[in-house]
């Protein structure tokens, strides 16, 4: 068994697909017009054609997108979130740091799907080395 992606349904994919693009710096990689994959693995595709695929009337899929989320990584945390200040983004949270160190910020893409962003481990761990703790403490700090 392996996972190929995850696919997330979406009611406009022009808007989705551009969103990716400008928020997440994602590009296309491959384009069936109902069905997209983007750089990283992530699929999308639109509703009614999903639907089709289940043999069900589009207004019978439920919609909710709020109980999971596609987590992403990035080493200049900073330089992203100042990105985001300029978007119009619907935050789940503002930028939180989690017990371990780990900053994070969670917001919505145009279908209401979370989207985690948080600050890469390797980055956290550089932080901490220069802001002056020692290899023990950092342990201690993440828990590990």
């Amino acid at each position: 068994m392996k996972l190929k992606n995850p696919l997330l349904v979406v009611t406009d994919m022009d808007t989705t697909v551009e969103f990716y693009k400008k928020v997440l710096g994602l590009h296309v990689i491959m384009d069936f017009g109902v069905n997209v994959t983007l750089t990283g693995g992530l699929s999308l595709q639109t509703r009614e054609s999903w639907a089709e695929f289940l043999c069900i009337n589009p207004d019978e899929l439920g919609w909710c997108g709020r109980v999971s989320e596609i987590y992403f990584e990035e080493d200049d945390f900073d330089a992203f979130t100042d990105k985001l200040c300029t978007l119009d983004i619907h935050y789940v949270h503002p930028v939180k740091e989690h017990g371990w160190g780990q900053r994070v910020v969670r917001f919505y893409d145009p279908d209401g799907h979370i989207i985690e962003v948080g600050e890469s481990v390797k980055t956290v761990v550089q932080r901490f080395l220069d802001s002056g703790m020692t290899p023990e403490q950092i342990a201690e700090r993440m828990d590990v």
